[in-house]
């Protein structure tokens, strides 16, 4: 008999929550990594441990130019409404290995003191599912774990994005581990299933960009109404790429993310200054550097990227902060691709400004 698997949970919330929460469904393990924080370094995230309960197999790479754990704060986005994927679908075990972790699971939930009642029977409904073919509308039920399929494709299971610090967010996937056969894409109503845009996501979060120290003229020490000269050579900084990909049977995708700078923005860390072009953004020229390098006799020039404070600093120093702003977009297996939000990042600099000094005769 089939139902919709939408309203069966609607109605039996609290039963199915505390029943897959025993089978470490609703919170997937967090996935772990190995270092790895340079250009070129290869670093992956990997299902949980297996005394957890269900957890994803699928390996995800890193290669390029990645920060180690996919910290936050190696690039951000310019779109505040734009996350990489919290959580994913990924292939987790074969049938014969799926009904052996499943059994295991519901025989020790079932042995458990006090979790008779309601949980058991959420618990006998969940092994109806991939036992006796019990299913609803949009999820048809499986006969004996579709042993018969072994090795013909895999069960798929959530995953939870380690670097994600929203819990809610983080364990949002919370269907139940459903059938893939080899050579075919997951349901589509899986829309957080892996996929190349998935990964695209995370490897931008796992980006590292290239420090933004600007160079100055004068360098860190500046007089009251002086300007001040500020550019970055392109042998400086440059495109960026990162790769991510799975590593899991019968799937090979994967995605690269590629950074492109386009404009430098100067923030003076203090209002009494002004900056140049008056917006503090400096584009991108033709050659690929930002600004022009200070030399002799252009003293009474304007300069084309700067600043010019207006105020001493007295015994302190002021942070002036330089943050590129990086055109992001993606290539992926099959032809994929578009573009992801621009992504920032920037680092301060300590600046001290004088005063003039002048001599009364």
């Amino acid at each position: 008999m089939n139902r919709s698997r939408r309203t069966t949970f609607s109605t039996r919330a609290a039963v199915l929550t505390l029943a897959l929460s025993v089978l470490a469904l609703t919170e997937p393990a967090y996935a772990g990594e190995t270092p790895g924080n340079t250009q070129g370094s290869d670093t992956e995230q990997s299902g949980g441990s297996d005394s957890t309960g269900i957890y994803a197999t699928a390996k995800i790479q890193y290669s390029g130019s990645v920060a180690k754990g996919g910290a936050t704060g190696n690039v951000t986005s310019a779109d505040v409404n734009w996350t990489p994927p919290p959580c994913w679908y990924a292939p987790y075990l074969g049938a014969k290995d799926f009904k052996k972790k499943m059994s295991e699971s519901i025989d020790d939930a079932m042995s458990t003191p006090g979790m008779g009642g309601t949980a058991g029977s959420a618990i006998g409904e969940l092994q109806r599912h991939y036992e006796d073919d019990y299913g609803w509308t949009d999820t048809p039920g499986y006969k004996d774990y579709n042993v018969d399929k072994d090795g013909k494709g895999m069960f798929w299971a959530a995953v939870e994005n380690p670097n994600e610090p929203d819990l809610f967010k983080r364990t949002s996937c919370t269907d139940l581990p459903f059938w893939v056969d080899n050579g075919e894409a997951p349901p589509p109503q899986y829309e957080q299933a892996i996929s190349p845009e998935v990964l695209a996501g995370l490897a931008y979060q796992h980006m590292q960009l290239p420090d933004t120290k600007v160079t100055l003229a004068p360098a860190a020490n500046t007089k009251v109404n002086l300007p001040t000269w500020a550019w970055l050579d392109k042998a400086v900084f440059d495109e960026v790429q990162a790769t991510a990909s799975i590593d899991a049977p019968g799937l090979d995708i994967q995605a690269t993310t590629t950074a492109t700078p386009v404009s430098l923005k100067l923030e003076p860390g203090t209002t009494d200054a002004t900056t140049y072009p008056a917006s503090g953004e400096c584009a991108i020229n033709a050659d690929g550097s930002i600004g022009e390098p200070y030399a002799q006799g252009k003293s009474a020039q304007t300069p084309p990227c700067g600043l010019r404070y207006l105020r001493s600093s007295g015994d302190g120093t002021y942070s002036l902060r330089a943050t590129i702003t990086w055109d992001i977009a993606w290539t992926g297996t099959g032809g994929a691709g578009g573009d992801l939000p621009d992504g920032t990042f920037g680092s301060d600099q300590a600046i001290t400004v004088q005063e003039i000094q002048a001599v009364n005769r």
